[in-house]
């Protein structure tokens, strides 16, 4: 929605004393402070407080609502399977879980057509890492030094960005390569280009130092995204892919944020022509409702199946969002969304790199399609985490939501990742309302010469 349309807003039963009076009595705190704005109403790519002041959502909620909020035909599929066919009995498979299936494997590489379809993408991984456990009989995981994959015991045991201190041992047999940061990394060729492949030869050296002969998968975000937007060198992905095979090791691809288009392809492993051994998806599959899926190689599958395999949760296969998921993928395949978000995205690029040009703090501006991150930095590079906070608290009070990666040491990285359905005028507008914000907190500055 663009424009000064002005819709209704429900007026909310508390007052706003009340509100946070209950809010922080009542709820557990789960990772930093909570935002300071109250949403009660959101369409589209805007969100609208309780005083009515609009705000651009460019996140997409959690990274999630990559058709905007509220899309009339997912609000219809909603509406029709939340009075005939919610949830059932995880044994019971659905006509909306087999049509899912059917138009989410007819997406893919045909390697790739078995699926699962789970809630969260911390399901999704903790399922791929057990069937890779179990298909090589391994136990060692390999994932990136700035990796998160979930809050579950396999998927938070290879997440180490965050979220590890405080809870005793982790899964044993958990190891890092070190992450591919173009911008920060160390290792430089003569001419100071960044030299990734020797990166990755010293990882891969220290991961066969530190093994027991026991490697079963590299878990990877083709973008790592809380890590900081670190988009992987091209060839990169090609060259672990190798790495694995030559170790007998399975490839999980995480492609929670950056799959269903939203990178300017349809998935973000098709970049390389690389095929993953398990692809995991989530968030973008199910349009901002709890859906995620793994999906594996026919092989995978019918190993793991006479090896005994069993997941089994509540909200297995539930017919209703495995409906929202099969229109999902209507809907993106349909409108070309993939080529929306490499349009889209470029034209978003070109003005984060103006302000680049007149803004010297932004010290790198990285991603690919409708996934975009520019990282705020002082001095010689110094990551500048309360400068970051600050741009990005002022970006909300001027209508702007975007995230700030809250994580020491990350330079004060926003996320950007706003709904595929965002159009050229709500991209102007946002990158207008953010130059605002960075004119506001530090002053106008000249163009950098």
């Amino acid at each position: 929605m663009t424009g000064n349309l002005q819709p209704e807003v429900p007026q909310p039963t508390r007052s706003n004393t009340d509100f946070w009076k209950v809010a922080n009595s009542k709820l557990i705190r789960y990772g930093g402070k909570w935002s300071d704005v109250r949403i009660v109403r959101a369409q589209g790519t805007v969100m609208w407080d309780e005083s009515g002041r609009r705000v651009l959502d460019w996140t997409s909620g959690q990274m999630s609502s990559v058709l905007g909020h509220g899309h009339p035909e997912i609000v219809e599929v909603v509406h029709t399977y939340m009075r005939n066919l919610d949830h059932l009995f995880s044994a019971m498979i659905s006509d909306p879980v087999v049509d899912l299936a059917e138009a989410l494997t007819a997406m893919l590489p045909p390697q790739l057509n078995k699926c699962i379809f789970l809630s969260t993408g911390s399901e999704t991984n903790e399922c791929a890492l057990k069937m890779a456990k179990m298909y090589t009989g391994g136990h060692e995981i390999v994932s990136l030094s700035a990796s998160y994959h979930g809050m579950t015991h396999g998927s938070g045991a290879a997440t180490f960005s965050v979220g590890r201190k405080g809870y005793g041992p982790q899964l044993p047999g958990n190891l890092i390569l070190p992450v591919p940061y173009a911008y920060r990394s160390p290792f430089r060729n003569a001419d100071g280009s960044y030299d990734w492949r020797t990166e990755l030869d010293y990882g891969w050296d220290l991961i066969d130092r530190q093994s027991t002969g026991a490697l079963a998968a590299v878990i990877i975000e083709p973008i790592v995204s809380t890590g900081g937007i670190i988009t992987l060198p091209d060839g990169y992905l090609k060259a672990l892919k190798a790495h694995c095979e030559k170790r007998g090791m399975l490839l999980i691809v995480d492609e929670a944020q950056t799959g269903m288009g939203r990178t300017g392809d349809m998935f973000a492993f098709e970049h390389e022509g690389v095929v993953p051994d398990i692809l995991t998806l989530s968030k973008t599959l199910g349009a901002g409702l709890p859906l995620g899926a793994t999906i594996v190689t026919e092989e995978i599958e019918r190993v793991c199946n006479d090896r005994g395999f069993f997941y089994y949760t509540t909200h297995l296969n539930d017919p209703l969002v495995a409906a929202v998921g099969a229109k999902v993928c209507e809907i993106i395949t349909r409108d070309r969304l993939h080529e929306a978000a490499a349009a889209r995205g470029a034209q978003l690029a070109r003005g984060l790199h103006r302000l680049q040009a007149k803004y010297p703090c932004i010290g790198d501006v990285r991603g690919r399609g409708l996934m975009r991150g520019i990282e705020i930095v002082g001095e010689d590079k110094r990551p500048a985490d309360a400068l970051g906070t600050r741009i990005s608290e002022r970006c909300m009070q001027l209508g702007l939501s975007c995230n700030v990666v809250q994580l020491a040491g990350m330079g004060g990285t926003f996320r950007i990742a706003p709904p595929l359905t965002i159009t050229e005028d709500e991209i102007e507008e946002g990158l207008g309302i953010m130059e605002r914000a960075f004119a506001d907190v530090l002053g106008e500055q000249d163009v950098a010469t």
